[in-house]
């Protein structure tokens, strides 16, 4: 996808249409429904106090009652508790993730793209040693290194994410520090960190969001998997991935216990690609009329 050029006084008016344009993407609206009902779920989780994890053996793996909406798990712990808890979790650690690896990428990808030569022939060889190892299996033995939790899973799902955003930047920056503008801005006296930041940063601003917007719902997925394979979040953290792993062995007795943390994943990543499918089609030029 090809960036968008903002010019002075362009970017108000220019986010202005792309909201008009997104706003007419049925997908995208979808998405942001389902973001918004996520977000309001992440905001009453705080309001149930530690319902989370008060536990009641003697309604243990029970089903759908009125004091229970969703049932409970082998503890006796209220699901639906637990879901809204966890998306506070997820959604927050998903949006930690992507800023930091959007960061970190942004920066190592304009050094990259700016210093050339033999300083971006070995920041991008470093890429590709990253780029070679599975996502998953790398963020997986960072996080066995670090320790399981929340914060290790942070830290090791950013370090497998921020590769694709430097490689995005470091790219854009090549097409665009040859053009006109960046060449009036140099023949004026600009250096090089005010060429970045004031002529090229601005440029690369609608694939990155493009770009991170994916990258929440697949950070979510990511540590969702750590979670589950018990190299993310411990019990008892109301972590979606988590949930899942302690109560799949109770999916004839409790289908609700392992299936709702297991949906609310599926609607979350959905509605950041849904957003992200959408931002695709409104900042490609190829499909502006």
């Amino acid at each position: 996808m090809t960036a968008v050029k903002w010019t002075a006084g362009a970017p108000a008016a220019a986010w202005s249409t792309a909201w008009r344009r997104l706003r007419r993407n049925t997908g995208a609206v979808v998405g942001l429904a389902l973001l918004l009902l996520l977000l309001l779920c992440a905001l009453l989780g705080p309001l149930l106090g530690d319902g989370a994890a008060t536990q009641d053996l003697a309604a243990r793996l029970s089903g759908p009652s009125a004091a229970h909406l969703l049932g409970t798990d082998q503890l006796g712990r209220d699901v639906l508790t637990r879901v809204l808890s966890g998306a506070r979790i997820s959604l927050g650690l998903g949006m930690g993730v992507m800023l930091a690896s959007l960061v970190s990428g942004t920066l190592v990808g304009l050094i990259a793209g700016l210093l050339g030569g033999w300083w971006d022939e070995a920041i991008m060889r470093v890429t590709d040693i990253f780029l070679a190892f599975p996502s998953l299996i790398l963020a997986m033995a960072i996080s066995a290194a670090l320790g399981p939790n929340l914060t290790n899973v942070m830290i090791a799902v950013a370090l497998v994410s921020w590769p694709a955003y430097a490689r995005l930047v470091r790219a854009q920056v090549l097409a665009l520090r040859e053009r006109e503008f960046v060449e009036a801005a140099r023949a004026l006296g600009g250096t090089p960190g005010r060429i970045a930041l004031r002529h090229l940063l601005p440029n690369t601003l609608t694939p990155l969001l493009v770009q991170g917007s994916f990258d929440v719902g697949s950070a979510i997925l990511t540590a969702a998997g750590l979670g589950f394979i018990g190299f993310g979040a411990q019990p008892p953290t109301p972590e979606w991935g988590a949930m899942v792993s302690e109560t799949r062995n109770y999916l004839t007795q409790a289908p609700l216990a392992s299936s709702a943390p297991a949906i609310a994943i599926l609607l979350t990543v959905l509605a950041f690609n849904l957003i992200g499918d959408g931002l695709r089609d409104v900042f490609d030029p190829r499909q502006q009329r």
